[in-house]
């Protein structure tokens, strides 16, 4: 079996996805890419986290050709692949179903930038169209409103974000949750009062040098 280690990160990730409280049940998907390889790991269909074990992750190719594995790859592969295919800098993918952002994506509103966390995603928390789960057309959809950003709202659906790792990916996922929340709680005080465009600015660079940097 190959990819051992990737398949536990993926295992451990997916759990961390209902510890976090990012979904619940069989909800969301998770995936990898080995650019050397040209093959990414996403988890299976329908079998809870808790449960899968390393047997369980998926191996496919970017045609969506099943490599290694017996079960069935994420409804959602096609949404991760195509972020593989056209952006090389990706390496990870994280679908979730967290409460406050998936009751903001049920709007079909962005997030606005309330809050200087924003810039670990960009400048807002943009929205995509709602299209049906599982089919090239929300691939399509949420890869063009994805654009420079780190993550979106799946209009009516959830939330997708990526990373040049699943650390990254994860840790976005949970601020965009974060911020969903201060949105919809700060809503029902008032009107939010925003960013300015130069205070944006600043900390989407200052995101871009935040934490450990090594060469």
């Amino acid at each position: 079996m190959n990819y051992q280690k990737e398949r536990q990160e993926i295992i451990e990730y997916g759990k961390a996805l209902v510890t976090e409280q990012l979904t619940t049940g069989t909800g969301g998907n998770i995936s990898l890419f080995i650019p050397e390889e040209q093959v990414m790991l996403i988890s299976p269909s329908g079998i809870p986290y808790q449960d899968i074990e390393l047997t369980d992750v998926v191996v496919l190719d970017l045609e969506g050709n099943i490599l290694e594995g017996t079960r069935k790859p994420s409804s959602e592969y096609e949404m991760h692949k195509i972020f593989y295919k056209k952006n090389p800098e990706i390496r990870a993918v994280v679908h979730t179903h967290s409460d406050y952002a998936t009751s903001v994506a049920c709007l079909q509103k962005e997030i606005p930038p309330l809050h200087y966390i924003i810039g670990s995603v960009g400048r807002s928390v943009r929205c995509c169209a709602y299209k049906t789960f599982g089919t090239q057309a929300l691939a399509e959809e949420a890869y063009q409103v994805m654009g420079a950003n780190k993550g979106i709202l799946l209009g009516n659906h959830g939330v997708l974000t990526v990373g040049t790792d699943l650390s990254e990916a994860f840790s976005i996922a949970k601020d965009i949750e974060f911020l969903a929340k201060l949105y919809v709680r700060s809503a029902t005080l008032g009107e939010p009062v925003l960013l300015s465009e130069a205070e944006l600015d600043v900390v989407v660079k200052k995101f871009k040098t935040y934490g450990q940097i090594t060469n």
